[in-house]
């Protein structure tokens, strides 16, 4: 089998008796039942995924993936496709505020160039260098990748997904990078969601109304000329249709660590993209996914509607990179920590009020 299939077959749904041991050691912590609010949720969650041991958090790391897109050629991004190569640069030289809140937060972080114009970047240890193609092709005239290009990049981030464990990390976050990218992401969440891009397409970059029209139409425009395979409901043809390699990297990268349990920090608006591909491929992968903020592109909030979901940060960020990502594993340990070292009311002496 493939390690795609392989990958797949090993998500596995998270222990519904472990939730409920969970919460009957929080409920036995010195506080009032359920004060907690979501860090008791999130806890719930991570004991599960530890198989009813303590949870843990840490190390955690941060995969920012970058990948250009031929879209950009319509005119849908206020920057130049070389930002992304720069951006890279600027990743490696830890200029840019992934780095910055990495480095406060604690968490490791890895470059990965998915899918960058030109050729290969010079070496460096924080960069991973998995070029399935120097950007994909124009989404609104074709497919953005074949399917066989779509699979490499899952693959690629299963991956990334391995490597972290093998390195020992417990908990994975997404990042990203793609001059253009929020058009790929609008016409996923479109195409795979049921949204209208009317509806959820949002400036990117800072696009004024003019722009934001002709992005929208590009968008409509591609998702006419992909109607037949988006009916076919495959999540692998519509991925390649419409995604990016950093997106479909990025989607490997989740089915990857869910394989293996691992708690899943999603980023912002093109990481729930990379998501929601992944959860279209497994639908298991939704057991392991914490998304980390709620973007302040227009139409993330409707997206969120339609996956049920709840971000942990409400910030008005919308910059990507996994800077969400860095600041939400902190809660994350904040639950973890609570659930292992906060007294109970019998070790504590502390009457229960029962």
């Amino acid at each position: 089998m493939s390690l795609l299939h392989t990958t797949i077959e090993l998500v596995r749904p998270l222990e519904r008796t472990y939730f409920e041991e969970a919460q009957a050691h929080l409920d036995s912590q010195t506080k009032p039942r359920g004060s907690l609010g979501t860090l008791e949720q999130i806890a719930c969650r991570l004991v599960a995924m530890a198989g009813g041991g303590a949870p843990k958090v840490d190390p955690a790391r941060i995969y920012t993936c970058a990948g250009d897109h031929g879209v950009a050629a319509q005119g849908v991004s206020l920057f130049p496709q070389e930002v992304t190569r720069q951006m890279v640069e600027n990743f490696v030289a830890n200029g840019a505020a992934i780095n910055v809140l990495t480095r406060t937060a604690g968490v490791d972080l890895k470059v990965v160039d998915a899918g960058c114009l030109g050729g290969k970047f010079p070496e460096h240890p924080a960069l991973v260098q998995c070029k399935v193609a120097p950007g994909t092709r124009d989404l609104s005239t074709g497919p953005a990748m074949t399917r066989e290009a779509c699979i490499q990049a899952l693959e690629n981030g299963i991956g990334l997904a391995q490597a972290a464990r093998k390195d020992g990390i417990v908990t994975l976050g997404s990042g990203e990078m793609g001059i253009a990218n929020t058009t790929p992401a609008t016409a996923l969440f479109c195409a795979y969601l049921g949204l209208t891009p009317t509806a959820i397409t949002g400036p990117g970059t800072g696009l004024d109304a003019e722009g934001m029209r002709r992005k929208t139409k590009v968008i409509e425009t591609a998702l006419d000329l992909h109607a037949p395979t988006i009916a076919k409901a495959d999540p692998l043809d519509i991925l390649a249709s419409l995604g990016g390699f950093e997106i479909a990297t990025l989607a490997g990268m989740i089915l990857g660590g869910a394989s293996m349990g691992m708690p899943l920090v999603i980023d912002g608006f093109i990481s729930t993209s990379a998501y929601v591909a992944a959860q279209a491929i497994c639908p298991l992968v939704a057991e392991y996914a914490f998304f980390s903020h709620a973007s302040a592109e227009p139409g993330f909030a409707a997206v969120m509607d339609s996956l049920g979901a709840t971000p942990l940060l409400h910030l008005g960020m919308r910059l990507g990179e996994g800077t969400g990502a860095a600041m939400a594993i902190f809660i994350l340990r904040s639950a973890a920590n609570l659930y292992n070292e906060m007294a109970t009311f019998e070790s504590a002496g502390v009457s229960s009020g029962e």
